[in-house]
């Protein structure tokens, strides 16, 4: 049994089921709807089948784009019932997801090559960001990894008294500067301690102000130019956080971030408790940005990898 399989099993496949409780509640029993005392899949099931997803917020494009797919297969297939749609609709909304080229992530591994490793995280204030952090730390950690964090959000001193406490949780060195401080300052000193510590990897947090696009454009180009002076390949990852219970909202943030900066892969937090998760599906799919992991809740290993055949699985399961 390999590290993935440990962090992928029975307790964290009923974390995942437990945590989009209220999403396949809704979308299941739309989709039910959609199909009662039909045989056949039909324009009208068809109709009903885009209602479900369109609800369950997964998108007007991804859902079309999926209902599309499922009519090309009704017209080559000629008959397909309405007993075989649940399956065939778990292959379509798995086929729009996208898969990172790289998979070490899965097993919380650093690239070949590439230490240490530099993360920055980006996303709005409010989604889960510091929390996402220190269980991105945590996970690297019990991976066997030396990790450090970087206080690179200056503008909001809670920002930094947080990561400061989930350092100390995790019991991760982090380094910090006042309030105001140039956060690129911070991160290059991140980055420079690091590798004079031997540091495998790095996680730096950043401003999540989004009021004024041209200046976080300009904030998180010179961050990357500040640290790339120290380490020429780094950041070798910008990590986008985004709120799953916001819906529609989380992907106008999508839209924000990667028009402003090189974001390579994404978090969604806060799955537990919204009936919103189809919007991993939107977001994922729009931007073609893998999603490596998602947050079904506040404790310390609530941070599960993200697999979309487990993540559509759990979505089609009844509990």
């Amino acid at each position: 049994m390999g590290f993935f399989d440990k962090l992928f099993g029975k307790k964290e496949k009923q974390s995942l089921e437990d945590g989009l409780q209220k999403t396949k509640e809704g979308f299941l029993a739309k989709l039910g709807k959609a199909i009662a005392g039909k045989t056949t899949v039909d324009e009208e099931v068809l109709d009903n089948l885009e209602e479900a997803l369109v609800s369950a917020d997964v998108g007007i494009e991804t859902t079309i784009q999926i209902i599309d797919r499922i009519e090309k297969r009704v017209k080559q297939d000629k008959y397909i019932n309405t007993g075989e749609l649940n399956s065939i609709l778990q292959q379509e909304i798995e086929a729009v997801l996208v898969d990172a080229d790289d998979q070490s992530y899965k097993n919380f591994e650093i690239p070949a090559g590439k230490k240490p490793y530099v993360i920055l995280i980006v996303g709005v204030n409010g989604v889960g960001k510091t929390t996402t952090i220190g269980k991105l730390a945590h996970n690297y950690k019990k991976a066997g990894h030396s990790v450090i964090l970087g206080a690179a959000d200056t503008f909001r001193a809670a920002a930094v008294d947080q990561l400061t406490i989930w350092s100390e949780r995790v019991g991760v060195p982090i380094v910090k500067q006042k309030m105001g401080s140039d956060p690129s300052a911070v991160a290059f000193d991140t980055v420079q301690s690091a590798i004079s510590k031997g540091s495998e990897i790095v996680i730096i947090d950043t401003a999540g102000r989004l009021h004024n696009k041209a200046h976080l454009m300009e904030e998180l180009t010179k961050i990357k130019r500040v640290i790339s002076k120290i380490l020429p390949d780094a950041p070798h990852e910008v990590m986008l956080v985004l709120d799953g219970s916001t819906g529609q909202n989380a992907l106008e943030q999508a839209k924000h971030f990667t028009a402003a900066t090189d974001v390579n892969s994404i978090i969604i937090t806060k799955l537990d408790g919204t009936a919103k998760g189809g919007v991993v599906l939107a977001i994922a799919n729009q931007f073609q940005i893998p999603v490596k992991f998602i947050g079904i809740g506040e404790k310390i290993d609530d941070l599960l990898i993200f697999d979309k055949h487990e993540f559509v699985d759990s979505l089609f399961k009844l509990s």
